[in-house]
């Protein structure tokens, strides 16, 4: 049944076409009984006439509509009678009404009211009264005005589902566009982590290697303690980079996210300085105000902050590079200062990504801040270095 009911839906002129067959026999057996008035020739051709618009309906409203106006005005003038065949005038008042051609759906209003009404006074009835023929007049055209109304409300509905259905794709193209929207900026967080991790650890890890080398011969103390500091360094990255990976893989409503380390937080910068020491840059580190528990978004973003910007001077910096690091507890907020006094790199490296262009810099910094609604400021120093002052609000409530 759903098959016949697809393949009628496929072929809809051909379903017209079988009823104005049908309907054209019908009107064929009326013209032979007699049963109307006027030239036989006249009603054949506009029974063909009449048929034809039923036939084609579908792929010319306006013109059969306009057809079915003349075949009206011709039986009116010849004064052949409505026969069988006039019922395809309602069908394509009807149609049109069910269409999206407003003109076309107004002229079919008004001639099938005013039908009805033209075939009273042009066909009276010898023996009906006047108001034995108002009322007759009135019950034919009712279901002209029914045929238009069934098929204005299909058009509404039409229009409805059509709405619905662009509504829809519009949710739907929303919906992706924040799906993609939502990849995007987890992969610009994930490749901060990771810039920060490697950017960091691989760079002690290259300035020890760089020192056991040149001390291998004459120092092999020096050179043991170089290489435990790359080991050690090592190993923490490892656990960050398993820490990131463990996050891409746990799956949702999974335990097994526990068992990877936690985010940096404020309480290791302490260590990452001690680190950098180890390296062979001195770095003196204070801290000012009453240490509180800070949101985990901010403990990570302050972390990262003096993690990159103690990078980028031992990279830019130049030989006997020494750097600063002040953390200020504020009542609203979380201050940082990263100072270094060597020569620096020029401004631009920094906005554009990094000497070698693939870095993150400062583009880097300034995400990271204004993700918990900070801001940042920094620059090369009065008398050579650069400066990197940070501050990052406790209560929510940034961009």
């Amino acid at each position: 049944m759903q098959r016949l009911y697809d393949f009628l839906r496929r072929h809809p002129t051909g379903v017209d076409s079988f009823w104005a067959l049908l309907l054209l026999m019908l009107s064929a057996l009326s013209i032979a009984d007699g049963g109307s008035k006027g030239p036989t020739a006249v009603k054949i051709v506009a029974a063909f006439a009449l048929c034809a618009v039923i036939a084609l309906r579908r792929r010319a409203p306006e013109k059969m509509l306009l057809l079915a106006a003349a075949v009206g005005v011709g039986q009116v003038v010849t004064g052949a009678s409505a026969d069988v065949a006039d019922f395809a005038m309602l069908v394509i008042v009807y149609t049109v009404a069910s269409g999206g051609t407003r003109w076309a759906s107004r002229f079919a209003l008004i001639a099938g009211l005013l039908a009805p009404t033209i075939a009273t006074l042009r066909w009276p009835e010898p023996h009906q009264s006047v108001p034995g023929e108002v009322i007759a007049t009135v019950f034919v055209t009712v279901p002209f005005l029914l045929a238009w109304v069934l098929g204005d409300s299909m058009r509404t509905r039409r229009a409805y589902w059509a709405q619905l259905e662009e509504r829809a794709e519009r949710l739907e193209k929303d919906r992706e566009q924040q799906s993609r929207m939502a990849v995007t900026a987890e992969r610009a967080r994930i490749a901060r982590e990771l810039h920060d991790v490697v950017a960091h650890n691989v760079s002690v890890m290259v300035v020890q290697a760089d020192g056991a080398a040149y001390v291998l011969d004459s120092s092999p103390e020096q050179a043991k303690q170089a290489l435990e500091t790359i080991s050690g360094t090592g190993r923490q990255a490892l656990t960050e980079m398993r820490r990131l990976l463990g996050v891409l893989r746990t799956e949702e409503g999974s335990g097994e996210g526990g068992e990877y380390v936690p985010q940096p937080d404020v309480e290791q910068i302490g260590e990452l300085v001690e680190q950098v020491r180890g390296a062979g840059m001195p770095v003196e580190f204070k801290v000012e105000g009453a240490p509180r528990p800070l949101p985990s978004g901010v403990e990570l973003t302050a972390y990262r902050i003096v993690q990159e910007a103690l990078t980028n001077t031992r990279k830019h910096g130049g030989p006997d590079v020494g750097a600063s690091v002040q953390l200020t507890y504020f009542d609203d907020g979380l201050g940082l200062l990263v100072e270094d006094d060597g020569r620096g790199a020029q401004h631009e490296l920094y906005e554009s990504g990094g000497a070698d262009g693939m870095g993150h810099g400062l583009i880097g910094m300034r995400e990271r801040v204004g993700m918990v609604g900070g801001t940042l400021d920094a620059g090369p120093r009065p008398g050579g270095g650069f400066r990197i002052s940070v501050l990052l609000p406790i209560k929510p409530g940034g961009r």
